[in-house]
């Protein structure tokens, strides 16, 4: 038994070893070799180049570069999937492959894997602190990966050295604008507006910027202008009724949103708001009708269901004030009025208990901040309420 086992290992060694051999002779009958792929690569003939590094690493499994080289021609063919996991096959092979670890980063970036794409992208960038397309594609992967701030320090430095690409500093702007470095993104977006005074994208944003510095007035001007300029672009009439209603100038903030609704009668947002204002001015009946609207287009608005709630309270509709207040909570739990409104209700329900749970949580938040228009735009990556 055990030399018959021997014998049937000696027997496949042997089987291998031709299969090798002749693989190799048939290689080199065929004058298939790494320059043979490269020349054809060269040519444009990216299939054939393909083929050839595949003939090669069925050769040779563990030859890193081979590897590193089919992917880059999967690359070149767009199968950036393909291409990604040969470079990690190549990388595990020889981690000091010239070029390898910014070809990986750059094939994640490539499919919209901007998580994927940090970790070799700050390992091309450790290896060469120079290499200023490895740190522009760091920096726009930890844009699209929504880490403004990891992004806006990247893009500082990348901006320094490429002033005049203005594509770089919107974006720059817009990370320092979600990371709430709010002086830092007024000063891109005004040097934007330097090169181009009549971008309304550049208004709205350096906008936003002034509003989350807490200078609204300023920031409402900003507005004005942008929808001086585009005044069919959508959101900017939204966003200047929202800084109209945010310093209580309903009157004007009414006839914004209507505006906005003129050109987009299903901004829900825009609804939302105007029912709050009816609502403030005590017309319950069309006020609710204005925030049903809002919450049968978007679900996650929170003030249509807080005021909602509120107008349902106070016609003793109790139930169904209840879930609407329920799902505020839902949407943000760290907003105050929300427990106060709820503390009232489950009063009025009496139910002490679940009243003082309301009444607990309120006195254990602190009074928020105002929220800046950042969070209300269309634009923005957080949660619109």
């Amino acid at each position: 038994m055990r030399g018959s086992c021997v014998c049937g290992m000696r027997n496949r060694d042997i089987h291998w070893a031709i299969v090798a051999l002749l693989l190799s002779t048939w290689m080199q009958a065929q004058n298939i070799s790494p320059s043979e792929a490269i020349a054809l690569e060269q040519q444009g003939k990216l299939a054939e180049a393909e083929h050839t590094w595949r003939v090669i690493i069925e050769h040779d499994p563990k030859d890193a570069a081979a590897l590193a080289s089919l992917g880059v021609v999967l690359a070149k063919e767009k199968k950036y999937e393909e291409a990604a996991s040969f470079y990690k096959k190549a990388i595990l092979l020889n981690p000091h492959l010239p070029g390898i670890q910014l070809n990986l980063g750059l094939a994640e970036f490539k499919q919209g894997d901007f998580n994927s794409a940090i970790a070799p992208l700050s390992a091309a960038l450790a290896a060469d602190s120079n290499n200023m397309q490895a740190r522009t594609l760091l920096a726009l992967s930890y844009y699209g990966a929504k880490r403004f701030a990891d992004a806006s320090t990247y893009l500082e430095s990348a901006a320094k050295l490429e002033p005049a690409n203005t594509e770089l500093r919107q974006v720059l702007a817009q990370s320092c604008l979600f990371a709430k470095k709010y002086s830092c993104a007024l000063e891109e977006f005004r040097q934007i507006l330097q090169q181009n005074p009549d971008s309304p994208a550049a208004h709205v944003l350096a906008g936003e910027a002034l509003d989350g510095l807490g200078r609204t007035p300023e920031a409402v001007s900003e507005f004005q202008t942008a929808a001086k300029i585009a005044p069919r672009q959508p959101d900017v009439n939204f966003g200047l009724g929202y800084l109209h209603w945010k310093l209580r100038q309903y009157d004007e903030a009414k006839k914004d949103f209507e505006t906005e609704l003129s050109l987009d009668p299903s901004h829900a947002q825009a609804l939302a708001y105007l029912g709050d204002i009816e609502m403030k001015r005590e017309s319950s009946e069309k006020a609710l009708e204005l925030l049903n609207k809002a919450i049968q287009l978007r679900s996650d608005i929170r003030i249509a269901y807080l005021d909602a709630g509120v107008i349902l309270t106070q016609q003793k509709q109790y139930q169904d004030a209840l879930v609407a207040l329920q799902h505020a909570e839902k949407l943000d739990p760290t907003q105050p009025d929300v427990h106060l409104r709820l503390g009232r209700l489950y009063q009025d329900l009496g139910n002490r208990a679940e009243s003082q749970k309301q009444f607990t949580k309120l006195r254990e938040l602190h009074n928020k901040a105002d929220e800046d228009i950042t969070s209300k735009m269309s634009g923005s990556p957080s949660q619109q309420r």
